[in-house]
């Protein structure tokens, strides 16, 4: 085996989970699955994105909130995240190795986590993250909270901006994040065409 084929393993063995699959949440588990993370994304289907219809989103000229997520949850589901739809986390914690979240079914254990609760931040305060003073969950420009590896998300840490463009933005902030402390070094994931064709084939996009 090779040195190289031993760090692709080595960067495959890292594990997310993603709690909330709203924008912010599928996202984050888009960019992370895309790139040879372990993905689990924890779906209750309470976002407020069923009630909207986007023309504000730059390059979308006119969809359906639901049709919008019907299309985020197949991207996310053909790079071959793990999305548990209708399993609710009951809570989470931080363990010597990581994380431990908890559902009605079972208890799940991950390097990373990213919550994505939209306004809801029991878990973040469950978690036990610092706050800012209006009540948001206080994190920096690559949304990590001061829990080392704990990301927040979307209007977790924003009062009152209920965008998905913002949203979405939030969710791959995080992702990069990971990516990048997982390679040690910064790390883009800027495609080209040539990629688009090797992943698309005669499907791609013109």
């Amino acid at each position: 085996m090779s040195d190289e084929t031993s760090a692709d393993d080595s960067e495959r063995n890292a594990s997310v989970i993603v709690v909330g699959g709203g924008p912010a949440g599928l996202s984050a588990a888009l960019f992370t699955a895309k790139n040879g993370l372990e993905t689990t994304v924890f779906d209750t289907d309470e976002t407020w994105m069923h009630k909207a219809h986007l023309f504000n989103y730059l390059g979308i000229g006119s969809v359906g909130g639901s049709e919008f997520m019907a299309t985020a949850r197949q991207q996310v589901d053909d790079f071959g995240a793990d999305r548990r739809q209708g399993e609710g986390v009951t809570g989470v914690e931080e363990t010597a190795g990581g994380f431990a979240v908890e559902t009605d079914e079972d208890t799940y254990e991950a390097d990373y986590v990213v919550l994505a609760t939209g306004a809801n931040r029991d878990l973040a305060e469950e978690l036990g993250v610092d706050f800012a003073e209006n009540g948001t969950v206080d994190v920096g420009v690559e949304m990590e909270t001061s829990v080392s590896g704990a990301y927040a998300t979307g209007a977790m840490v924003r009062p009152e901006e209920w965008q998905a463009a913002i949203a979405v933005g939030d969710g791959a902030a995080a992702a990069l994040n990971i990516l990048s402390s997982e390679k040690g070094e910064h790390y883009h994931d800027f495609d080209v065409p040539a990629d688009a064709e090797r992943v698309f084939g005669e499907l791609v996009a013109e």
